[in-house]
Order: C-alpha cells, then structure tokens, then sequence
C-alpha cells in the first residue's frame, strides 16, 4: 500500500512532502509549528489573524494598549466608523512577526502566512493591502488567501516586486468559488500557485450554509480537478478538511491531488499555540460536543466545541482595541446584538448574547474553540494518562504519522512519566 511519502507536491521549482498545515489563527497556527513542517520539508502556515495581540504577545510591542487608548473615549453605539486601524503599527507588526518567523527557518520546506479576507478591520481594502505587502516585504514564502472570495487581493498587490515571485494561493469551497476568481483575475496574467479546496469537515468558518452536510470534498475535489484538465490549467489542488489519517491523504493523491492540507491533529500537538488546558478539552471532546452553528459576527457558519466558555458569553465589544470584525462602515453584528441585549435588560450588570459572540476578545482569550469536524476522534491519537489528562504529541510525530503511515492507522506516541506535583 502507497504511503504518502511515496508522493511529493510540486509548488513552482519546489518538491515538497505533500503536506500543508493549514493556517489556524488567533496565533494557534504558531510559528514553532510551521517551522517544524518547514523543517521536515512540508508547508507550514502561521495567521495574521489579530496581528497586533500576537505581535504584543511574543514581541512585547504594545499596538493593542495604543489603539486602545486612542480610542477609549468612542460613545457606546452601534457605529465605530471612526475607530481606524494605524495602517503603519499594521505594517509593522506584520513584518516582525513575519520577520521573526522566517529568521529561524530550517529545512527544504515552506513557510506561508494565511490571511482572511474577513478581517475587514473598518477599511477592508487598505487593511489588506498592508497585510499582504508587508508579509512579501517581510519575505514570507506564500500567502493563502482565505475567509472570502479576494476577488480583488491580487489586484492589491499587482506592483508588488514580489507579486510573480512569491507563492499565492486561494482557498474555495466550490468550483464556481474558483471561476469566479480566475475570470476577476485573468487581466493579471497571474493564475494562483495553488488551490486549497476546503470541505463541509473543516474547522473554523465554513464555505458552505447551514446545509453543509450535503456536501463531499472528494466530490468537489474531482469537479475542481476535471475543470482545470478541461481549461489546461496547470494548478496544484490540494483538500483540506477531514483529511485524518495518512490513507486518507493518499487517496486524495490518487485521485490527482497535489497533496493536502491538514490541521485538527495539530490542534494537540507541543508546537501549538493553544494553552496546555484547553488542549485536553479537544482531546476529551466527543462527537456529540461539535456543532455548527451561525455565532459568528462575519455571517459564515461556524465550527466549533459546543462547550466553549465564549458562546452565549455578553462580553462588553472592545473595538477600541481590536475591531478586527468591524465592516467598512464601522459596524459589527455583535456590537449590535450587545447593545440590543443592554437596552432590553437594563438592571442586569452582565447580560448575555445568544445569537453572535464577540470573536475578537474570546479568539483573543481561546474561548471560542474552533475545530474540525473529526476532533472527536483525538483521543485515538494518543495515550490517556492515570489522571485522565492526554498526552501532547510532537508536530513531528503527526506529520510523520501522516507522511508514513497506511492501512488507516494512527501511531500512537510511547507514554512519559508524569510526575506528581
């Protein structure tokens, strides 16, 4: 039986072990993690998803404090048009953590950034624009477009010296996704370097409505791939979402995948950015403990573990700080449903909100638990110890599980001590 070592992903001039960490932000798609898949010749994702809260967390700048402090006099109303994004900090938080990233870089492999279209930030097409040039200037090797069709984000980096030279890419979830953004694009005579097609199984927001279980990646996969046979067009495509084992993977490759991108089973690994504790909450979760649901301020459907503390949670916004949600007139669904539910219950010191979340402060404090469709299934991937607690597993021991493993299995790590407190 093939392994899916046996295959390898071509990106342009680069040979590539078949495997791509997908990019899980707020900061959980960490640096150490993609620079492990770099180094064991693989592609590695890190977010620029609330840049500045991660750049004020491993770098100790202070864009969160300043803006915050800008801003701490805005009234309490539905409209924050005027809490603005400093386009410079933006900048220079993206290069550094970029920057940062890339200084420690080893191996054959492929750091790329992913950046969500979503992020609107009160100014979507200027906050983007920064975003994507300064991770180029910033020398990353690739950027994902994610979160959104980026109709347009190509056309925001067109003069760019590194628009031709660094690797770019589109995640859709629909063939009409991808034609939609070939035929806005062709005039650049620059097709993407790849397509990630994310399925109905994915963590996070999802490409699809509430109906999302109607829908197969192999499907959508094999319409993508006979589309691009019929046009000639020369694009790697590579699945994601559900992709839970190493056979898994294969038979994506077999079907014409350029290889594959993975991530829940990187959710419990050391390298992760996810604190140690909520870790054991995806380990422990059941199949039952997952839903989709339409939480999210962006309008997207939303996977995540029904337990999170950040769901129903009536946390006062803090745009003044982040806003990263906010659309291009300064407004946010849940901004909106906070002051509904202050106004209809004015005696009550907390209230709560059902219908949307605040995703900026609870992605910010991992209180929304985002994951894939197949969590359920990572309490098989590792050994539980005498005080219930799972063990952490090492990037490499995933990817390696992935790159060599067949007949479906999953190898389970060799148990350490723990010692008592």
């Amino acid at each position: 039986m093939k392994r899916l070592d046996d295959f390898r992903m071509t990106l342009g001039r680069d040979q590539l072990v078949p495997i791509m960490i997908g990019g899980m932000g707020v900061d959980i798609s960490s640096s150490d993690l993609a620079l492990e898949a770099a180094r064991l010749g693989g592609v590695g994702h890190i977010s620029d998803a609330m840049i500045k809260t991660v750049t004020d967390r491993r770098y100790k700048t202070k864009y969160v404090k300043a803006k915050q402090a800008l801003y701490k006099y805005v009234p309490e109303t539905d409209d924050k048009s005027n809490v603005k994004f400093d386009l410079g900090h933006l900048a220079e938080a993206t290069r550094l953590h970029v920057e940062h990233t890339m200084r420690r870089k080893t191996g054959l492999g492929k750091i790329f950034i992913n950046c969500m279209e979503k992020l609107t930030m009160n100014a979507p097409k200027e906050t983007l624009k920064v975003r994507l040039a300064s991770a180029l200037d910033a020398g990353i090797d690739g950027i994902t477009l994610a979160a959104g069709l980026h109709l347009g984000s190509f056309a925001l980096i067109e003069d760019h010296p590194r628009f031709r030279d660094a690797k770019l890419g589109i995640i859709v979830s629909s063939l009409r996704a991808l034609q939609l953004f070939l035929k806005k694009n062709a005039r650049l005579n620059r097709l993407p370097d790849y397509v990630v097609v994310e399925g109905p199984l994915a963590g996070g927001h999802l490409g699809f409505g509430m109906d999302w279980a109607k829908y197969d990646l192999a499907t959508i996969v094999e319409e993508i791939l006979q589309y691009l046979r019929t046009e000639k067009l020369a694009i790697p495509v590579i699945p994601a979402g559900g992709i839970f084992t190493g056979s898994n993977a294969v038979r994506f490759m077999e079907q014409g995948a350029a290889g594959v991108q993975v991530a829940t089973r990187f959710t419990v690994t050391q390298e992760c950015g996810l604190p140690d504790d909520v870790k054991q909450d995806y380990f422990k979760a059941g199949e039952d403990d997952i839903e989709v649901n339409e939480i999210s301020p962006t309008g997207y459907p939303m996977r995540m573990i029904k337990s999170s503390p950040g769901i129903g949670d009536g946390i006062r916004p803090n745009c003044e700080a982040y806003g990263y949600l906010l659309d291009g007139h300064g407004r946010c669904a849940y901004v909106t449903a906070y002051n509904r539910e202050v106004a209809a219950h004015p005696d009550q010191k907390h209230v709560s909100v059902k219908d949307k979340t605040c995703l900026c402060t609870h992605m910010r404090n991992f209180a929304i638990w985002t994951c894939g469709q197949l969590t359920w299934r990572l309490k098989d991937t590792s050994v539980q110890h005498d005080d219930g607690s799972y063990q952490l597993l090492t990037a490499q021991h995933v990817f390696e599980d992935y790159q060599f493993s067949t007949d479906d299995r999953i190898k389970r790590p060799e148990p350490t001590l723990v010692l008592a407190e």
